[in-house]
């Protein structure tokens, strides 16, 4: 995604009106996932988390927005200061920003600019609840997604993508949000999962996803809403770059879909619904970094790669014994750091850049900018996640009582179930528990393993 650039005064861009409309179809399609996000992981959770678990994602599209108008688009994308921060006054609010200037060195609004990262910065926490399903108070949740973007998505933003940020001037490549979304967000989601602890029956009781239709409409949404979130970030349509990036997207998601399929009925014996959702989703956490800097090839490689070490990766936490929910950590932040430690072997020098990686004659140097972005990026959010986790914790709790847990955080927290098996309502008038359906099982080869029963 690039940041401003500085242009020659017989340079300077006019306002595009297809660039504009381009972009504010992008930004609606990226809007889409938050959403869609809440499908996928509410899909994965028992009867009794439904609503918690989409709220957990959908209260981001209030809370961000507000943090980002008020002062975090000025944090991410104002004036540099040092290499880790932004600040600018006019961003305050938005309020000293005409109807007609353009972002720095492009052909679209600054407007329009700062909707499309807002978007961008919503979906970013959202992310990181699928980790902490079934167990946080929904205020503490609010606090920390407040508190987590103002001291972590924000800074993070201006380093990879603001002009002066330390990663961008190094050199780092991140097309579209590998670092500063999802490495980001899968390290947050460890930092608090290590804070707060595992839910009541883990590795006990089966966990399995109470509706695979809906973690499928989730995942197909998703796939549909990052073409806006990948070709977007190129910021205009104008020379190709944002075309290649929509393809490797198709491209990456496909091979990494077939690869984790691949694994799970070699491994498990069946093709399972569960494993082709999440599948996709680590081809398209993969390819946002890389696919402005690869070709088709390379984007298949790169899907392929991180297909199989996701679906490897989600067993570990039954391995070392901590509690992702939902496999943020095995998808978003393995996925995350496979596809941008990629672009240090598959950049052609083509594309987005001049940059290329070791398979094009470019030798380690890119791998090496790539790797100091993703464990910089890693270390902290991850030692950061946790102190904010920690410090919500300590003052007013952070997970919800142990019958609370058991009986079922829908009611507790919101007053109201998912779905009415009485026929007398489900909302806040309705406060007896519902039995619950049998689960419906991922099969044998749930290798996103045991997600929830009701």
């Amino acid at each position: 995604m690039p940041p401003g650039i500085t242009t020659l005064a017989a340079d300077t861009p006019t306002l595009s009106a297809a660039n504009t409309g381009f972009m504010l179809i992008c930004t609606a399609l990226v809007m889409l996932m938050t959403p869609a996000l809440a499908f996928f992981y509410g899909g994965m959770v028992r009867v009794k988390s439904t609503l918690n678990m989409l709220m957990m994602s959908f209260v981001s599209l209030g809370i961000v927005t507000l943090l980002w108008v008020l002062y975090g688009f000025s944090i991410a994308f104002g004036a540099d200061s040092g290499g880790l921060i932004g600040w600018s006054s006019d961003y305050v609010g938005l309020s000293g920003i005409g109807t007609t200037e353009l972002w720095d060195g492009y052909t679209i609004p600054v407007y329009v600019f700062a909707a499309f990262q807002l978007m961008f910065a919503v979906l970013t926490p959202a992310l990181i609840s699928g980790a902490l399903a079934d167990r946080v108070k929904f205020t503490a949740w609010a606090l920390f997604i407040a508190l987590w973007v103002t001291v972590v998505y924000f800074p993070v933003a201006h380093w990879v993508w603001g002009a002066g940020g330390w990663l961008f001037e190094m050199g780092v490549i991140d097309f579209a949000g590998g670092t500063a979304v999802h490495i980001n967000a899968g390290a947050a989601a460890l930092g608090v999962i290590l804070v707060i602890g595992k839910r009541v029956g883990f590795k006990k009781d089966p966990m399995r996803p109470h509706s695979l239709p809906l973690v499928m409409l989730g995942a197909g949404l998703l796939w549909f809403g990052w073409f806006g979130f990948n070709a977007g970030s190129w910021l205009g349509n104008d020379d190709g770059v944002g075309a290649v990036m929509f393809l490797n997207t198709q491209v990456a998601t496909a091979a990494a879909m077939v690869a984790w399929l691949a694994y799970e009925k070699i491994r498990h014996g069946a093709f399972t619904t569960l494993g082709a959702a999440s599948g996709a989703v680590a081809g398209l956490v993969a390819i946002t970094p890389a696919g402005g800097s690869c070709s088709p090839l390379g984007a298949i490689a790169i899907g392929a790669v991180a297909g199989l070490l996701c679906a490897m990766a989600v067993g570990l936490k039954y391995r070392f014994g901590y509690d992702d929910s939902l496999d943020v950590v095995g998808v978003h932040l393995v996925g995350g750091v496979v596809g941008s430690l990629l672009v240090g072997f598959f950049a052609t020098g083509g594309v987005q850049s001049d940059a290329k990686g070791l398979f094009y004659g470019g030798g380690l140097d890119q791998l090496g900018k790539q790797a100091t972005g993703v464990f910089a990026v890693l270390a902290y959010s991850l030692v950061v996640s946790a102190v904010l986790a920690l410090a919500i914790d300590k003052t007013m709790g952070m997970r919800v009582p142990e019958d609370d847990e058991v009986s079922g955080i829908d009611q507790v927290e919101h007053a109201e179930t998912a779905y009415d098996f009485s026929g007398a309502g489900g909302g806040a008038g309705n406060r007896k528990a519902q039995p619950a359906p049998a689960a419906t099982g991922a099969g044998p080869a749930a290798t996103k393993n045991t997600k929830v029963d009701a």
